[in-house]
């Protein structure tokens, strides 16, 4: 309606964040709401962490004062704890490969404005995968080709891929996004798509999401110095339970770290979130306890799941799973999906519909065992 908005935006449709908690319901509020849509830790920050940082913000942080915009300390402990996770020898991760964002989804935004903007590029992903990567290319205007995946195991379609990297001009393809693991679909890389990333040509930036790298502890770190056109993304809004604190940090080439740090917003991490990210790596082991039990409990929940064969399951590298209905006709796969999301939500879960399936997120045993009782009672007959 308003004439000096770009005309593309209209077909855009928004990143839909979830509903939080507000449940409208015929039958009322359920009294018991579980969140396991969203991929977060069903873990708050201890206590005791919550009171440091209450403490560090009423005594040391001067709120009419700009945050440290260089976020030096931060880098500086990041560095550190990528080093320790991926047991590099001589720490060669240092903070100048370090770049900080208010989410990763800045750093997804700084890097499509440091390579593709005004006509230069346009960006590659692979369907179904997390979606800001085309949504955030959208809204700068920059083209997104689209590839599809194998449905035995969701490894990208790499004929297709190659194809469109060779085929794609005016303009060309300029980044490729992948995640490991990937989300909806909870796959890590495979040795065939590790190798067609290693094999794109250098003037092609591979963008690598390890956003839920602590789950899966599978990384690409240690090839990343071989690979000047890698950058690494990862978050501290999964097993760090900062989530509401917005804390993505990138790891690549100085040069692109360097080029980052131009094109993001000044003092565009608040100084408490920068405090909260440097506990929780100081208290890494505390905060990463809770792993092993989530794992447990996601393979649990597969094993429990797998003998109802309402459910087309596959296996997960990280804190979440992702099905489908086990239906004949494929055109009843989306209304079902609908229904599940709908019905589970009336009871009090909040599950995603995303991908052409539903994402679960691994909660505490108690949701856990709310969300399978309510998937094993799905009745798939009206």
């Amino acid at each position: 309606m308003l004439s000096f908005i770009r005309s593309d935006l209209a077909q855009l449709i928004a990143y839909t964040p979830h509903p939080g908690g507000t449940i409208d319901s015929p039958g009322g509020k359920p009294a018991q709401i579980d969140r396991v849509d969203t991929n977060e830790s069903p873990y708050d920050l201890p206590a005791a962490l919550k009171e440091k940082l209450a403490w560090t913000y009423q005594q040391e942080i001067e709120t009419n004062r700009y945050p440290d915009g260089s976020h030096a300390s931060l880098k500086q402990a990041i560095a550190e704890y990528v080093n320790e996770s991926a047991q590099l020898p001589d720490s060669p991760i240092t903070a100048s490969h370090i770049s900080l964002g208010n989410g990763s989804d800045e750093l997804i935004r700084s890097l499509l404005i440091a390579t593709c903007l005004g006509g230069e590029g346009s960006v590659l992903v692979a369907h179904p995968t997390f979606s800001m990567y085309g949504i955030l290319a959208q809204t700068l205007g920059i083209p997104v080709v689209e590839v599809g995946r194998n449905e035995t195991n969701f490894e990208i379609d790499i004929p297709a891929a190659q194809a469109a990297v060779a085929n794609t001009q005016n303009p060309p393809i300029r980044v490729v996004f992948v995640v490991h693991p990937n989300s909806p679909t909870a796959n890590a890389l495979t040795s065939a798509e590790l190798d067609w990333i290693r094999s794109l040509p250098p003037n092609i930036l591979v963008a690598i999401d390890e956003a839920y790298f602590e789950f899966s502890q599978t990384s690409v770190v240690s090839e990343l110095l071989q690979h000047p056109n890698w950058v690494i993304m990862r978050t501290f809004s999964k097993a760090f339970r900062l989530a509401a604190l917005r804390v993505g940090y990138a790891i690549a080439h100085p040069e692109l770290t360097a080029t980052l740090e131009k094109v993001r917003l000044p003092y565009n991490l608040p100084a408490f979130s920068q405090i909260a990210a440097s506990l929780a790596i100081a208290h890494r082991q505390e905060l990463l306890s809770t792993i092993p039990e989530i794992l447990t409990e996601r393979d649990r929940f597969l094993e429990q799941l797998q003998p109802l064969q309402k459910f087309r399951l596959w296996g997960s590298a990280a804190n979440f799973i992702y099905l489908r209905p086990n239906l004949q006709d494929p055109s009843a796969i989306g209304p079902t999906l609908t229904r599940i999301t709908e019905e589970l939500k009336a009871q009090g879960t909040l599950i995603r519909h995303t991908g052409g399936g539903l994402r679960i997120t691994l909660g505490t045993p108690e949701e856990n065992h709310r969300t399978l009782s309510r998937l094993q009672e799905f009745n798939f007959g009206d």
